[in-house]
């Protein structure tokens, strides 16, 4: 793969992970609820591992080939976000709220749903049976199709990395101490949540 490849792949990346959804409402409600931001950033990078691990065994382009078991990841990943968004919209996440021992200490609670979150979200899919595809070159003397999608997908959560940790730790210092303001940013990411998630789920059904 050339430096050329890999700075586009990386430019396309960084305005999709750019883009708020799911991910960046996580981080934003980890940084505001007082959880470990660094927890919940690598719980929603290591969903994409998993979506990476995939790509690079081939299940991605057996996924892309099978429209029934695309439309049922698809439909998974609608339902997860609306279920997230309306509950963003019912409890919105406000500086501090949830800072007790017990929330501060299920870390691995937080991991997890991080990596729930990422592995379920349409976003993910998109990238890598879409996108990425799309920069892998075949033949010749090129890297092994399985190694390229490996470097392709640690670009991408590197920039998740950096992009999520900064969205989290930004909410905590600019919105740790407005809390009208934080309310208002959480409940537009659980709106966005969910008319993401509606849109994904009429699209697929519509076309059964």
């Amino acid at each position: 793969m050339d430096s050329g490849t890999l700075i586009s792949f990386l430019a396309v990346d960084l305005l999709l992970v750019c883009v708020p959804g799911a991910d960046w409402a996580y981080a934003i409600a980890a940084g505001l609820r007082g959880r470990s931001v660094t927890v919940a950033v690598a719980g929603l990078v290591s969903g994409y591992a998993l979506h990476t691990a995939l790509a690079a065994a081939g299940l991605s382009v057996l996924v892309a080939g099978s429209p029934r078991l695309l439309t049922a990841l698809t439909v998974a990943g609608a339902a997860y976000l609306l279920w997230l968004g309306w509950g963003v919209l019912r409890r919105p996440g406000v500086p501090g709220a949830g800072r007790t021992p017990a929330a501060d200490g299920s870390r691995s609670r937080v991991l997890l749903r991080g990596a729930a979150i990422s592995g379920l979200n349409p976003k993910g899919l998109l990238l890598h049976l879409s996108v990425l595809p799309q920069f892998l070159t075949l033949g010749g003397a090129h890297l092994p199709v399985p190694v390229q999608t490996g470097v392709l997908g640690l670009l991408n959560m590197a920039c998740c990395t950096v992009v999520y940790l900064t969205v989290g730790l930004l909410a905590r210092a600019v919105l740790g101490a407005r809390p009208a303001a934080a309310r208002a940013v959480t409940r537009t990411s659980g709106a966005a949540m969910l008319g993401v998630g509606a849109l994904l789920l009429v699209e697929r059904l519509a076309t059964l």
